[in-house]
């Protein structure tokens, strides 16, 4: 059964959260009629201090504090790569993202489909970008429910009831649901805030409780060593990054730092900013986030330390259980409500982009192209709602390893819509129908690989002209490289034939002159 004082701090914070919610709606404004970009982007209103907020908490998900030490836990050294591929995320973030918020802004763009399309003056490009967005956001929304299951699981109500189990996963995500389906971004903007407290100080609580105990952090590693030592019979130290595991780290954190700033979730949040200049600042504070993260991985070694049994296949479990065995049990509900908000915010922000992408470009775009603003709203929020649903059905349905399976495939797949994106934002060279067809095959090749591995995110790469065994790399930046090679080889044929590059192709950003706004009709100049 669950104890009864970490239930009632676990519940205090859910309780808090969720008003938080509730009071989003004092930040709306109440003199606009009804639009997509007011729903979906908060009118664009978002300063630097709630932009990194809100960047924060949704890239940081509550999957990401109990997989990455639940890796570590698991698998040692290799687990940190999260921390350098989250520290080069931040300049790519500081570079990257004005620039594309310009862009999109300037084009009275909701989505980055929609700049895509007038870019590239390409319907089936934008289609693919937006699919791709849709496709790698679900599995990643059903992951936030994972990480809500250990936490439940570490308290007690699992082992209690699965039912109630399930129950408590619903009722957590409908409070959500509610607020976001009335709010869209503002909701977790909200949310955010509340999460940013909580995890800050939980962790470092956490932190100085190990401290503490092994008497420095040089303590927790050679208390994780002697544990390891006397029942690791692989005869390999998974707490020293191997030499033939450096390239698939630095591989991991360099495709997973690329493609991270192409989930639509994480672009979401950039367009909700006031301007450029928010956006910059908010990226040069981003490595508070990484920091909070690096201790987490912390904390799965830690858990090694202590001696913390997961069961099969539920690493991710390994920091709730460690929380359960060190702290006393108001603290321990007040950190298990914490990671639980941690996952809250990114969800609905992950609901909100998905069902944004739907209407904009695949609703609008093919089957009602004059819905109303008001109208594309009402589908926008049904959608949202939908998606969070799908997600519940997904974990009910399915094993725990299909989410997460999906989810390393969606890192894979998202990664291909990166020429679109980023680079057409620098140059006019690539074809639309080139890079359609890159993305294409890396789209097909790094689906195979990765299925072909097992589910594995690295693979074997053997040079063309090159035997034996490879390196192993993440297949990912393999397939993105394949795709770059398509797309470029593509491009050079289709010039040769005098291919039509399209009505916009090649266009610049700004048009010259009023041109309407397609989420409220109005003109801007």
């Amino acid at each position: 059964m669950p104890d009864g004082a970490v239930a009632t701090a676990f519940l205090a914070v859910i309780g808090a959260a969720s008003l938080l919610a509730a009071s989003a709606r004092r930040f709306r404004s109440t003199d606009r009629l009804p639009s997509l970009e007011g729903w979906a982007l908060a009118d664009r209103s978002l300063g630097a201090g709630w932009i990194w907020l809100l960047l924060g908490g949704t890239v940081f998900t509550a999957y990401t504090f109990t997989a990455v030490p639940g890796l570590a836990y698991g698998n040692g050294a290799l687990a940190f790569f999260a921390v350098p591929y989250t520290v080069i995320v931040c300049p790519m973030a500081f570079v990257l993202l004005p620039r594309l918020w310009s862009a999109v802004t300037a084009g009275g763009h909701v989505t980055v489909a929609d700049y895509v399309r007038e870019r590239y003056d390409s319907p089936g490009l934008a289609l693919a970008v937006a699919l791709t967005g849709i496709l790698a956001t679900m599995p990643y929304l059903a992951l936030q429910l994972l990480g809500i299951r250990a936490v439940l699981e570490a308290v007690g109500v699992i082992d209690a009831s699965p039912v109630v189990a399930d129950l408590a996963m619903v009722a957590l995500f409908a409070g959500l649901a509610i607020a976001t389906y009335r709010h869209g971004l503002r909701a977790p903007a909200v949310i955010s805030a509340f999460k940013g407290v909580a995890v800050f100080a939980s962790v470092f609580a956490l932190v100085w409780l190990v401290l503490d105990v092994f008497g420095g952090p040089g303590g927790v590693f050679d208390a994780a060593a002697a544990r390891l030592s006397a029942h690791d019979h692989r005869g390999a130290h998974p707490l020293v990054l191997e030499a033939d595991q450096q390239p698939a780290f630095a591989s991991l954190a360099v495709g997973s730092a690329l493609a991270l700033l192409m989930y639509p979730h994480v672009l979401t949040v950039a367009f909700a900013a006031s301007g450029r200049t928010a956006l910059r600042k908010a990226s040069v504070a981003l490595p508070a986030w990484t920091a909070v993260l690096a201790l987490f991985g912390l904390l799965g070694i830690a858990a090694i330390a202590v001696g913390v049994r997961t069961a099969p296949q539920g690493a991710e479990s390994a920091v709730p259980l460690l929380v359960d065995q060190l702290m006393s049990a108001p603290l321990a509900g007040l950190v298990f409500g914490a990671i639980t908000v941690g996952a809250l915010v990114p969800a609905a922000v992950m609901s909100v982009a998905a069902a944004t992408s739907f209407v904009r470009n695949v609703y609008v775009e093919y089957v009602h192209p004059t819905a109303t603003p008001k109208r594309q709203v009402r589908i926008a929020k049904v959608v949202s709602l939908t998606a969070k649903l799908g997600a519940i059905a997904f974990v009910f349905g399915l094993r725990d390893q299909a989410a997460v399976n999906l989810q390393l495939l969606g890192g894979v797949w998202i990664l291909q819509i990166l020429p679109a994106v980023a680079i057409g934002l620098y140059t006019r060279l690539l074809h639309p129908r080139a890079l359609l067809g890159g993305w294409a095959a890396g789209m097909a090749f790094g689906t195979v690989v990765v299925v072909r591995e097992g589910f594995s995110p690295v693979v074997s790469f053997v040079p063309v002209g090159a035997g034996g065994q490879g390196p192993e790399v993440y297949a990912g930046l393999v397939a993105l490289l394949l795709n770059l090679a398509v797309a470029g080889a593509g491009t050079a044929l289709l010039r040769r034939r005098g291919a039509s590059r399209g009505r916009g192709a090649g266009a610049p950003h700004h048009r010259p002159g009023p041109r309407p706004r397609p989420e409220t009709g109005t003109s801007t100049p």
